[in-house]
């Protein structure tokens, strides 16, 4: 990745989905979510390949708290004795108490399901966790990072502008690029609307936060390092109107969670092919199907909150 960054595979689903960082200054170290408790050797692995030990991680920080980027915070805390967990205010006492998220998650996929994706989430103690400011700075070794309240895809989200690399860590802010779907073009990319925060408008001002440091990468958690960015804040900025458009053209019909799903991917399959992709049907719904369903889920959220206001 260059500038000691790194990319560690969560393991979460398939290869090439989810993404942890690892960011390298002298005699220190931070990574960059987590992935799931099911990441964790992965994460360590990784320390041990770059001759780093555990007493060397200062910071882990999680972008959100959805459990593909912060399901091994509690896991992975136990073995870095020196690390803080740096958590967004409304997402801290999720760690220190996961209850509520292990339940909501379970009630969705099942026990066993929850256990094959997501593993044993554990809690993490009070005074190793950090809450978050909007605009705060933090070091990690000699090089400083910036912290940056960026909602829209959820209200507990922050991401990490790294100077000394002209990068930000974007989260879920920056939408999700993966590697399959590039072409002769570049990289191809669709924004987040999963359950259950999305905000159109604050989704447009975060991208366009990001945007205001003129980063020359972005390194996203689904998945990694992207550089084309004003072409994909643009691609993301007409998507987020193209989906909202889509919701409300689905508003009075019945089963409206799936007439989104079916506009949504009509929308970006065309999108797809005008970028040049020449994949098969398969590999598509393979690698986008999943975001699909959870955007649209979402976007049916935010139409019943719009309804309801």
């Amino acid at each position: 990745m260059g500038h000691d960054i790194y990319a560690v595979d969560a393991g979460y689903v398939r290869p090439g989905l989810a993404a942890s960082h690892l960011i390298v200054s002298g005699e220190r170290a931070a990574f960059i979510d987590t992935g799931t408790a099911n990441s964790i050797p992965r994460l360590l692995g990784a320390l041990n390949y770059l001759g780093l030990s555990p007493e060397c991680v200062s910071h882990v920080l999680l972008t959100h708290i959805h459990l593909d980027h912060a399901g091994g915070a509690g896991q992975l805390m136990q073995s870095l004795p020196e690390a803080t967990l740096f958590v967004h205010p409304r997402g801290a006492r999720h760690m220190t108490d996961p209850a509520k998220l292990i339940q909501g998650t379970r009630a969705v996929y099942g026990d066993a399901e929850y256990r094959r994706l997501y593993g044993e989430i554990v809690p993490v103690a009070g005074e190793r966790v950090h809450e978050v400011a909007d605009g705060e700075v933090t070091s990690v070794g000699v090089r400083e990072l910036k912290l940056l309240h960026t909602r829209g895809h959820a209200n507990h989200h922050y991401s990490i502008v790294d100077p000394a690399a002209k990068a930000i860590f974007s989260g879920d802010s920056f939408g999700v690029s993966y590697r399959e779907l590039d072409t002769d073009n570049g990289e191809f990319i669709i924004p987040t609307t999963t359950p259950v925060h999305f905000d159109p408008e604050a989704a447009h001002a975060s991208i366009d936060l990001m945007l205001s440091f003129e980063p020359e990468a972005i390194f996203l958690t689904h998945y990694s390092k992207v550089t084309s960015i004003a072409r994909l804040a643009k691609d993301l900025h007409a998507d987020i109107d193209a989906f909202v458009a889509i919701a409300e053209g689905c508003e009075d019909r019945e089963d409206r969670m799936q007439n989104i799903a079916d506009g949504m991917r009509d929308y970006v399959w065309q999108r797809l092919s005008e970028h040049g992709y020449r994949g098969g049907d398969r590999q598509r719904e393979d690698v986008l199907g999943m975001d699909i369903e959870l955007n649209s889920m979402g976007l049916d959220v935010w139409l019943s909150r719009m309804t309801a206001a």
